[in-house]
């Protein structure tokens, strides 16, 4: 915003006439990035100058020199090509709109690991052409900042050579958009309608319609059942109900069906298994729906991401992750914090969609993540190598030296022992899944995991921390007790 007004007083002070157009056009042009939101992509070039005091940039070193920009809320850095390994530290610094406080340098941890597979029919290989990058830190509302890469030098060697294309993505989320009206003005149609999910049977639940399995529509389309510490003022969450998945193969194209309102099941401890639904067993054990908000009640723009949806043929396991974004969001700052996120993975990385299946924020929210319907198994981007009959759960935050919250924890648990129990596995227990390749096991290689894994259990990462990966032996217990086990 800074940078916006210095630039427009300086170009209006010429010719005192344009001033009021010109400050109300700079003015204008910052609202509507505000509310729409978007990409800033800056070009990290060579620098023959020191960036600071503490390094200098010789040879193949790069950065961005200290500037103010247009406001954003999530930096990250991406390159051409997703198959070039990052062989140096990037690190940011930023100021706050707020306070015009700079912040200390933080690190860029590289994305290699939580990364769509790239065999071919993977689920981003196709038009979104997938990029390097690293995780993205959300530093809410800022105006300036600075960046710097310093490529490895290892002993008695040149400098490293770097990515080609690096460049500093700045992400502002933009506001949450207005839910739908409950009765559309048929003169004025809706010019991108939302397509029903053939899958489920019913309406695409992110438009707020009747849940069949309630038999009853929902009294307050477009919003959450009131909770405390919810952070949003108008969420969606799709409400508690069972329902068996129909996972489908490849990607699909949504084509409208009837809706069949049917009653909903009481949860119980053990149900018999429909005839050719995944697992083997001939009895199921069953947990509740967690009360989940879907991609509408954290304002998905369902306009960027790919059409259609990918999926798995089952979901034999489960990797916790933790987004590695930092802990300083609060919790009515998620919903922004998604459609960052959002955006980072497909504008910026080139993804087709969100890559988690699910999102946990500190409060223990859960979040709908990638599209698709919630019982499905959908194909994510979570867990380079496995996200073929996997579904990836991130915990919003960076739980390397930090505690994650109670809340969080039981959340995770609660969420796969509904998610895990509908294709019949045990939190308890083994699986095997087939690599796709990586750092830690080759491709073909049939591996024996938990099924609830933490992502470094199939990739050589120290995700999803240390202080997180600790509590899976409670996530695991908790889980299979919700299931009756």
């Amino acid at each position: 915003m800074r940078g916006f007004l210095a630039s427009s007083v300086g170009v209006v002070c010429t010719a005192a006439l344009t001033l009021p157009s010109a400050l109300g056009t700079a003015h204008a042009r910052a609202d509507h990035a505000s509310l729409m939101g978007g990409t800033q992509s800056l070009p990290l070039r060579p620098l023959g100058l020191p960036l600071d005091r503490g390094m200098a940039a010789p040879g193949g070193d790069r950065g961005l020199a200290a500037r103010d920009v247009p406001p954003f809320s999530l930096v990250g850095v991406v390159w051409d090509d997703a198959s070039d390994d990052l062989r140096g530290q990037v690190q940011v610094r930023t100021r706050a709109a707020r306070t015009g406080t700079w912040s200390a340098w933080r690190d860029l941890r590289a994305y290699h690991d939580d990364a769509p597979d790239p065999a071919p029919g993977a689920s981003d290989g196709g038009a979104g052409h997938p990029r390097g990058g690293t995780a993205p830190l959300w530093v809410g509302d800022s105006d300036g900042v600075q960046a710097r890469v310093r490529a490895a030098r290892p002993a008695g060697a040149v400098p490293a050579a770097l990515p080609a294309g690096m460049r500093l993505e700045l992400v502002n989320p933009g506001a949450a958009p207005a839910p739908p009206p409950a009765h559309p003005d048929p003169a004025h149609p809706d010019p991108h309608p939302a397509h029903p999910d053939p899958h489920l049977g019913h309406p695409d639940p992110h438009l707020g319609h009747p849940d069949p399995h309630l038999g009853h529509p929902d009294p307050h389309p477009g919003h959450a059942i009131p909770h405390a510490g919810h952070p949003s003022p108008h969420p969606t969450a799709i409400p508690h109900a069972t329902g068996g998945p129909q996972p489908g193969g490849g990607v699909t194209t949504p084509t409208p069906r009837p809706a069949t309102p049917t009653p909903r099941p009481r949860p119980s401890k053990t149900a018999q298994l429909p005839t050719g639904q995944a697992g083997s067993s001939a009895v199921r054990h069953t947990a509740p729906r967690p009360r989940i908000i879907t991609r509408a009640g954290w304002g998905a723009n369902e306009g960027i991401r790919e059409s259609g949806y990918a999926y798995s043929k089952t979901v034999k396991a489960a990797f916790i992750h933790h987004t590695v974004t930092g802990n300083s969001y609060t919790c009515a700052q998620v919903p922004s914090v998604l459609r960052s996120i959002y955006r980072y993975h497909v504008q910026s990385m080139g993804w087709r969609d969100y890559g988690y299946n699910f999102t946990i924020d500190k409060c223990g929210n859960i979040y709908e993540g990638r599209a698709g319907g919630v019982t499905k198994a959908v194909l994510g981007a979570h867990t380079l190598g496995f996200n073929q009959n996997s579904m990836g759960v991130a915990v919003l935050g960076t739980y390397t030296a930090k505690k994650p919250s109670a809340k969080a924890v039981r959340a995770i648990a609660k969420l796969t022992a509904w998610k895990l129990g509908l294709f019949n596995r045990n939190p308890r227990g083994t699986t095997h899944l087939v690599s796709g390749g990586g750092n830690k096991y080759k491709k073909g290689v049939n591996v024996k995991l938990r099924v609830i894994s933490g992502h470094r259990d199939g990739f050589a990462t120290e995700c999803p921390g240390q202080r997180l990966y600790s509590k899976l032996n409670s996530v695991r217990s908790t889980a299979a007790r919700l299931q009756g086990r």
